[in-house]
């Protein structure tokens, strides 16, 4: 595995203080090129670290497949210069698992901030749903807030560095955190979510609840119902198209959960709680 942080000299200048040099510690972030059978499929821009789990979360994301077991094996594969930099992870899988669609072949590399980059147009961006999201779970919202804060107390590199995003699964009727995943790009930091519970044949993801770091985009809706999470929480805004694709799929959508108060984009039914039915105007 490549290194997950680094260090480098900095200069740090206070405006009618004093200026210093010292030695910061930074976030790695690395190219990793997921290959398919040898073929070359996706670069994304991550965090060494969990790459595996980073490489299933992403076909399970885009359809490829459904299960953790439908890979047969992976490997980390040696570069052009035949040096291996642990850059790039070729997957297997298992016979009778169609190869990738080209459709779903990006046409550049995915960068840190952008987990769709390179997609053909939008309609290949709105993958298919896996798993329904009929799940009947109901979150108690003095739980819910709790989540935050223990995602942050989890982020060990990220207080090191300040430079990481963070995502964790959480137990929607005890609490408990079942993973907690860092990287340079909130959509990996997913991706490696998802799949460390396809490895542990968790999926569908049914009664969990999804908080991430930061705010809440399209594409980590729709890496939530690809396998089958009924709630996503985040800590800033959402999108509207983020909104618009959890109402469609029934997912229970919490943005601005922050201190004991939150808003629900979408599917208020799974977060009981007295509602006061006066509209505020902003």
């Amino acid at each position: 595995m490549g290194r997950i942080t680094a260090r480098t000299r900095v200069t740090r200048i206070t405006v009618g203080g004093r200026t210093s040099r010292r030695e910061d510690l930074l976030a790695v972030e690395e190219p990793l090129e997921i290959r398919v059978g040898g073929a070359p499929l996706v670069v994304t821009m991550r965090t060494p670290g969990h790459d595996i789990d980073l490489a299933i979360g992403f076909l399970v994301s885009e359809g490829v497949i459904v299960r953790g077991d439908q890979v047969a094996a992976a490997i980390h594969c040696a570069g052009p210069d035949g040096e291996n930099t642990y850059n790039v992870l070729d997957l297997t899988l298992v016979p009778g698992v169609p190869a990738p669609d080209a459709s779903i072949q990006r046409n550049s590399y995915m960068t840190s901030s952008c987990g769709v980059c390179g997609k053909a147009s939008i309609d290949a961006v709105r993958t298919r749903t896996a798993y329904p999201i009929d799940d009947d779970l109901h979150v108690d919202p003095a739980l819910l807030v709790t989540f935050p804060d223990r995602l942050r107390a989890g982020q060990e590199v990220f207080e090191r560095t300040g430079g990481l995003h963070a995502a964790a699964l959480f137990d929607g009727s005890t609490g408990e955190m079942l993973v907690l995943r860092e990287d340079v790009g909130r959509h990996n930091a997913v991706d490696k979510v998802i799949g460390w519970a396809a490895r542990e044949s968790l999926l569908p993801l049914r009664g969990t609840v999804l908080q991430v770091s930061g705010r809440a985009s399209f594409e980590l809706t729709q890496k939530a119902t690809m396998s089958g999470i009924p709630m996503l929480a985040a800590v800033s805004a959402p999108s509207s198209l983020a909104v618009e694709h959890a109402k469609d799929a029934g997912l229970t959508l919490v943005g601005f959960l922050r201190g004991d108060s939150m808003v629900v984009y979408a599917g208020a039914a799974r977060i009981p709680e007295t509602v006061d039915e006066s509209v505020e105007q902003h």
